[in-house]
């Protein structure tokens, strides 16, 4: 199957959702290019996430995601992996709607838990109870999720090529987003 983006998808949800992997699949389905925000930053910085946390705080860290974020929406037609972080600001909900569609990669706490307990790369899970921290977030941060224009759930049985047909399906809905052409 052959298929004509008209706007770019723009995953966003939390740390261990997929939003990598699953974008990466869903770039090549799609035949176009995948790009992801914090490894934007992290090559402009010259520098990881976690050092830029360490060092400037997560402030200045928003700030410049969203700068990121605002230049890499300016690009073709794509897949953008954000930062889990990301959708939560207003103005980059904005950026993402008038530019591309949010699609949530909705993963359950556990599902998430289990992705992100052995990694040391995640600089807000870096406390004394990383899982009830892991928890906080999420509770915080799915009221803002939920305003994506599509959610896709994920699970943990689902293979990031089931996960990204899935993406695919949702997008399907929607004509001014993809299209299927003849192969």
């Amino acid at each position: 199957m052959s298929y004509n983006l008209k706007k770019t998808v723009v995953l966003v949800g939390m740390m261990g959702a997929g939003k990598t992997a699953v974008g990466r699949v869903l770039a090549s389905k799609l035949n176009v290019p995948f790009l992801d925000s914090d490894a934007a930053i992290e090559t402009a910085a010259n520098m990881s996430i976690a050092e830029i946390f360490e060092r400037d705080g997560e402030l200045f860290f928003r700030g410049k995601e969203s700068q990121v974020i605002e230049r890499l929406l300016e690009s073709e037609q794509c897949v953008l992996s954000t930062g889990g972080g990301a959708y939560l600001a207003e103005n980059n909900r904005k950026m993402i709607s008038d530019k591309g569609i949010a699609v949530w990669l909705n993963a359950d706490i556990d599902l998430l838990w289990n992705r992100v307990k052995n990694k040391d790369t995640r600089p807000l899970l870096r406390t004394p109870e990383p899982r009830k921290t892991l928890e906080d977030i999420f509770s915080k941060r799915v009221p803002f999720y939920r305003l994506a224009d599509l959610p896709v759930k994920t699970k943990a049985g689902f293979s990031i090529e089931q996960t990204a047909g899935k993406v695919i399906n949702a997008l399907k809905t929607r004509l001014d987003v993809l299209e299927e052409t003849a192969p």
